[in-house]
């Protein structure tokens, strides 16, 4: 799956494409894997809200701030981006029943960019009867 991002850290909601895979894939129980493959991204799962999605990004701020001497920095001035993408992971494994992907009430699968704005990609893997 391809993603284009607009902005140097924002969450991009995937659930709908990763649910589309997952229908046209044909299992009926399994598991699906999403994973991204760039050191400065992440895949998370949490509510789609839009104050909760600015509280995540707050956070890594807090946490990993980007205007800091990192070592890195001298490299690729990216460092936070790597280091918050750390934090994150960078895949998730969510179930497959009858299926459908299965989520709870609120739970959506985001792309985390954390050094756009980029072409990324993202790999599904389906594995199931």
């Amino acid at each position: 799956m391809d993603i284009q991002t607009t902005t140097r850290t924002e969450l991009i909601d995937i659930t709908d494409r990763v649910r589309a895979i997952v229908k046209e894939g044909g299992i009926k129980d399994g598991i699906c894997v999403i994973s991204t493959r760039h050191t400065t991204s992440g895949i998370i799962i949490n509510e789609n809200e839009r104050g909760l999605r600015n509280d995540i990004l707050g956070m890594l701020e807090s946490l990993v701030p980007e205007n800091k001497s990192y070592v890195h920095n001298s490299i690729d001035d990216n460092a936070d981006a790597h280091l918050r993408a750390v934090l994150l992971g960078n895949s998730a494994v969510l179930p497959i029943e009858d299926g459908h992907l299965v989520l709870g009430t609120w739970q959506s699968v985001f792309f985390v960019e954390l050094d756009g704005p980029r072409n990324r990609s993202v790999t599904i893997k389906i594995i199931g009867s």
